[in-house]
């Protein structure tokens, strides 16, 4: 194990992925010999791999993806820097008409190993056009993978499956994330699953599913609910689509409980889906009724009190999870 930041665990990742694949390069804007990317997670690979396999784009969203679509399809493993996923509205058809739907289209001759990394979420003052939590949207999309890891060690291993696997992955990092410190296996054959997720803590009580960032709030939350004499587990989810419907499904037949919980707006959200998974597969077994922790129906406010207000916070699990425990 090392100590790395969340974006030195992604650089490590796609560093060790380009020297054990010639086929794996990088392309985005910002991401040359005076760039590095918006965030440091694409820092020196420039100088290491040089200008063919790191690619500096012009500001098109649009080429990008599209590109990067045409050498997949040609035997390339493109990794796509789109800065802040906010700004994949604008190559949205190269993402869902075309990559999402490729592979099916051709009967499966066609295998397109591409990903997508977008930053996603709220927290930094950036205002409404780049703090969305796009997360859910993906998910409407068979054919894509959709990963949001949590921490250090979830970033590495995911995103280096996620450039193993033969289909487009959408990968989502969430920008108070970037400040985050952790152990992280050292060597090349680390990796996670795809499609599997996490149990962080061990509780009786509760039931607490939760993913990128919003997985780091609910357990500072279980710390909280600890002094209350409530037991409260984290069900980490990493990837969204394909959603470990078993894992979360084991943690609420032991609890009795689910709080669901996302930074995205409560309206068709992943906290929806969760709840509706537990309501038909558990119903009437349930100790309690599902709850959700969202965020308001709202654009992002640039105003720091107006964000926070907006934003769910460690006091909003503590409250509807004692609300859920105690009856309240």
């Amino acid at each position: 194990m090392k100590e790395l930041t969340f974006p030195e665990a992604l650089n490590e990742a796609i560093r060790e992925e380009m020297a054990r694949d010639s086929t794996v390069f990088v392309q985005g804007e910002d991401v040359g010999p005076y760039g590095g990317g918006y965030y440091p997670a694409l820092k020196g690979l420039w100088a290491t791999f040089g200008g063919e396999r790191v690619r500096d784009f012009p500001i098109s969203e649009t080429a990008l993806v599209g590109t990067a679509l045409g050498a997949a399809m040609t035997g390339m493993r493109p990794i796509v820097d789109i800065m802040f996923a906010d700004f994949s509205f604008v190559c949205f058809d190269q993402i869902v008409n075309q990559i999402a739907n490729m592979r099916y289209m051709s009967g499966g001759k066609a295998k397109v190993p591409i990903v997508v990394r977008g930053v996603i979420g709220g927290g930094q003052r950036l205002a409404s056009q780049h703090s969305h939590s796009l997360e859910a949207l993906f998910v409407q999309f068979p054919g894509l993978v959709v990963v949001t890891p949590s921490c250090p060690r979830t970033a590495k291993g995911l995103l280096k499956s996620a450039i193993r696997n033969d289909n487009p992955v959408i990968f989502l990092e969430h920008k108070m994330l970037y400040s985050a410190k952790g152990p992280v296996p050292e060597g090349r054959d680390f990796t996670l699953p795809l499609g599997k997720a996490q149990i962080g803590g061990e509780g009786t009580e509760l039931t607490i599913v939760a993913h990128a960032y919003m997985t780091q709030v609910a357990m500072k939350a279980v710390d909280q609910l600890k002094h209350d004499g409530i037991s409260a587990e984290v069900v980490d989810l990493l990837t969204l689509s394909p959603l470990d419907n078993e894992t979360v499904l084991r943690s609420v037949r032991k609890t009795g409980r689910v709080l669901a919980v996302q930074e995205a707006p409560p309206m068709c959200g992943m906290a929806a889906e969760v709840v509706a998974l537990i309501a038909e597969k558990l119903g009437m077994s349930l100790r309690a009724a599902p709850r959700r922790v969202t965020a308001k129906q709202s654009p992002i406010p640039f105003s720091p009190k107006l964000e926070d207000y907006v934003l769910p916070s460690v006091t909003d699990i503590v409250e509807a999870a004692r609300g859920m425990v105690r009856g309240e």
